[in-house]
């Protein structure tokens, strides 16, 4: 989504002054593409991001997202502070705090943050309401077993949209389905966890005192190991990360080696948003465990 320069200034001008109740003094354009376009703003007082998109192709995403931040937020993990959310004309918006970058990192913390935020627990899987991952539907339907949850409820549906992209195969898709039904050997038990969802190095940030802060979640009750699986997969982390989780919170012996099964979620997103790159991932996992 590309705005013209007139047409932008006058939608974020808009959103401020009418919604935010503030002025605006400077823009600065931070990201975009398929999905948002997202801006630093410069108000009298203090800054802030703006996030916007098509409502009619993206109903309810910041609607979502705000329940996750402020979900997170209440459980005790630092993210920004939702200042603002709705629709003017046909497009939506989240405004956000601004998050000042300290120097580093505080993994310690982080390991810490997130036994605690993975320690509130509820009694099925899933959440009261769908929502997104990326551009894409996430399902949150509850569920009393994780092995069914996550593959009716992730991997299936994902596997569906793929191939009806023409993305994989059906001797592929076969042996995804094969996988599934082999999950109750493959993963431990495990109490419905509160997670962050989309838990990649982009999504981790931190503030000016190098406290951890989580962005772009895509909340529901899950396998903890989820978190630790995406980021590795798509970033990494360090062992003073992991050890000071594991001080409050127990993830079961040969977690490493099955990781993979947990990646096959972001990775099918991949596959499904970027292309043909990403299966080789996907079928490498299929082979190790299927």
């Amino acid at each position: 989504m590309h705005f013209k320069h007139r047409a932008l200034m006058k939608i974020i001008n808009t959103i401020i002054e009418k919604y935010l109740d503030s002025k605006l003094k400077k823009v600065e354009r931070l990201s975009g593409g398929s999905i948002n376009e997202v801006y630093l703003c410069y108000l009298i007082n203090k800054k802030i991001v703006l996030k916007i998109n098509d409502k009619e192709l993206y109903p309810k995403m910041f609607e979502k997202e705000k329940q996750g931040l402020n979900f997170i937020r209440k459980y005790g993990f630092k993210t920004p502070e939702v200042i603002g959310e709705g629709c003017y004309d046909s497009y939506s918006y989240l405004a956000i705090e601004y998050i000042e970058s300290g120097n580093s990192l505080n993994w310690k913390l982080f390991g810490r943050e997130l036994a605690l935020l993975h320690l509130n627990q509820n009694n099925k899987f899933g959440l009261d309401h769908d929502n997104y991952i990326g551009s894409l539907c996430q399902l949150n339907t509850h569920e009393e077993s994780w092995q069914q949850f996550y593959t009716q409820y992730r991997i299936l549906p994902l596997v569906k949209i793929a191939r009806d992209k023409h993305l994989i195969e059906k001797k592929n898709i076969q042996k995804i389905e094969y996988l599934c039904s082999k999950l109750d050997t493959l993963l431990p038990e495990c109490k419905p966890s509160l997670i962050h969802g989309d838990l990649w190095s982009g999504n981790l940030i931190y503030d000016q005192q190098n406290n951890p802060v989580l962005i772009d979640p895509a909340v529901y009750y899950g396998h903890p190991e989820m978190d630790w699986a995406m980021l590795s997969l798509f970033g990494n982390y360090t062992e003073v990360a992991f050890r000071s989780y594991c001080e409050l919170n127990y993830l079961e012996k040969g977690f490493k080696d099955r990781e993979g099964i947990h990646q096959l979620y972001p990775l099918l997103v991949h596959l499904i948003l970027f292309g043909k790159s990403y299966f080789n991932q996907v079928y490498s996992i299929i082979k190790k465990f299927g």
